[in-house]
């Protein structure tokens, strides 16, 4: 039996490129990443439930929860910015050319 070779990623960027994404997904992937790891943040340093959380973004505690796991493969961006505000945070973008 032929053995897996492990590969290390360490950015979005090296991880598009180990899957054989395009550069546009590695940046999809560091936005979204990025959204996810605040609302963690907030909602445990604000020691909010999930169904707190919920019912400020007007969303199910199930979608909540989803994000809190990180298991955000049918959560939409939207979604994500949508409750990143209602934990009383907006998000900033950053435009710069691509490499």
């Amino acid at each position: 039996m032929k053995k897996s070779k492990l590969t290390v990623t360490r950015t979005a960027a090296e991880l598009a490129k180990a899957l054989g994404l395009t550069p546009a997904d590695g940046a999809e992937i560091a936005l979204r990443s990025d959204l996810n790891s605040k609302i963690v943040d907030v909602v445990r340093r604000k020691g909010l439930t999930h169904t707190q959380v919920a019912r400020l973004a007007r969303t199910s505690r199930t979608r909540v929860t989803a994000i809190m796991n990180r298991n955000t493969k049918d959560i939409s961006t939207d979604l994500l910015l949508r409750v990143l505000y209602s934990v009383g945070y907006t998000a900033k973008l950053k435009f710069q050319k691509a490499a």
